[in-house]
């Protein structure tokens, strides 16, 4: 007696998503968008290894628990050195402008578009691997200011044009608060900044406590922090130092050239921080307004000034804002479908009924004749009855069949799976109504 065949019963790996064709055709949709805003504004599309050296990962911030080292199942001892998967791409970004410094054009602005791993918990919206769209620009020496407008214009066009419903960029600069703890003459403020950008989480109450008690700040010191973030009019605050004038000032340029978006699109929020400590200067967070399950951040950013200065002996002072994806894809399949607006089963304009095998190179031929023309054309794989066929289109949703000639001398026909309405047309001229 043969032995029975072991079967491995297949299962989803959590943190690691993967969709349905239906669903995915919406996913390549809203890539194809981005890229379309992007590219619009001149910026050019690059495309970096997923891994990297572990030391040029870990260069810049504490992001070790969460990063994937690659090792081989059986790994020898030799003097390879340790990749891991990308985390971010702003970190691959900058390894990449000073790896090809002398063959770029600055200020060079790029745009990507790629996975990337991180050993997070696995929940709604929070996955280990996850596409990151990415825009950033980054120049020698000196980046004008007006390049932080110019990245949020084009991250709230982008989403806006996604049409998931109102969009709110939440914007700061962290040399405000910076500039106000540096005043009350604490020499470390990355602590009291990381407390601030909690006060989301955690509520203002809990924030008070942390402030004074793990940061060491007096209650009075902590009330006018809390107060100074709670703020969205900048024009009555009075800059206690340079630093924290320089915040004021960009933050009001940038607010200033945002003005042409609608009144909900941009909001001065001083209590974003961002968690990275290589941001120096404006930051950003992203909002729906119509989708209350979504209560993260659809994409962030902000500005570096010298994230490049790891890896090359050069100043170069970048801004960025990177879309989560997968995220808000994630979030929005399970909670507002309707807003993915997901179609059809499969990309086929066309089913091209085969009546018989001995019709099989004229049903070949039409389809030929159909896709020069630009329509995409499935043909159906076997010749079966028509009714089966049709049926077949209607569950991928194809919406138009096409009939060959069943007898000599006939015509082709195209039947609307729509209206119903079916007409004769000729392969080498017909276009599907899009």
């Amino acid at each position: 007696m043969s032995e029975k065949k072991k079967i491995y019963k297949p299962k989803a790996i959590s943190g690691f998503p993967e969709w349905l064709p239906e669903e995915r055709m919406v996913e390549q949709r809203w890539f194809d968008q981005i890229r379309r805003v992007f590219e619009s504004y001149g910026y050019c599309s690059i495309e970096t290894p997923s891994v990297e050296e572990l030391e040029v990962i870990t260069a810049k911030g504490e992001v070790d628990k969460e990063i994937y080292v690659l090792e081989r199942l059986h790994a020898e001892e030799d003097n390879e050195a340790r990749l891991a998967l990308h985390f971010d791409q702003t970190v691959p970004l900058a390894r990449y402008v000073a790896q090809h410094f002398n063959d770029l054009i600055f200020p060079f602005k790029r745009y990507q578009m790629q996975r990337v791993w991180r050993g997070e918990r696995p929940q709604m919206g929070r996955m280990r691997e996850f596409y990151q769209c990415d825009i950033d620009v980054i120049n020698v020496d000196h980046l004008p200011i007006h390049f932080d407008a110019e990245v949020a214009a084009i991250i709230y066009e982008v989403l806006e044009g996604l049409d998931i419903g109102r969009i709110q960029l939440r914007i700061s600069n962290r040399k405000i608060v910076m500039g106000f703890v540096e005043s009350l003459g604490i020499a470390d403020a990355v602590p009291v900044t990381r407390v601030i950008d909690k006060i989301e989480k955690i509520g203002v109450g809990e924030v008070l406590n942390q402030l004074t008690n793990d940061c060491c700040l007096s209650h009075s010191d902590a009330e006018k922090l809390i107060a100074l973030t709670e703020t969205e009019d900048l024009s009555p605050i009075t800059p206690a130092n340079e630093q924290m004038k320089e915040g004021v000032e960009e933050l009001s340029f940038v607010m200033q050239q945002l003005k042409h978006l609608p009144d909900h699109a941009v909001k001065a929020d001083l209590t974003i921080i961002r968690g990275l400590d290589y941001y120096t200067g404006t930051v950003y967070e992203t909002q729906l307004l119509d989708v209350p399950e979504f209560t993260g951040s659809v994409c962030s950013g902000g500005r570096y000034d010298d994230l490049a200065g790891s890896y090359i002996n050069k100043h170069l002072p970048g801004v960025g804002i990177s879309i989560g994806f997968s995220r808000l894809f994630d979030v929005l399949r399970q909670t507002n479908p309707e807003k993915l607006g997901i179609g059809p089963k499969g990309p086929a304009d066309v089913l091209m009924v085969l009546p018989s095998e001995e019709m099989r190179s004229t049903a070949a031929q039409a389809a030929r004749a159909l896709r020069a023309n630009g329509n995409k054309v499935e043909m159906y794989h076997a010749p079966q009855k028509v009714g089966k066929q049709i049926s077949y289109a209607e569950k991928k949703g194809i919406p138009f069949v096409w009939f060959p000639p069943f007898e000599e001398g006939n015509e082709h026909e195209v039947k609307n799976m729509g209206t119903g309405e079916q007409v004769s047309a000729d392969p080498a001229a017909w276009v599907a109504e899009r």
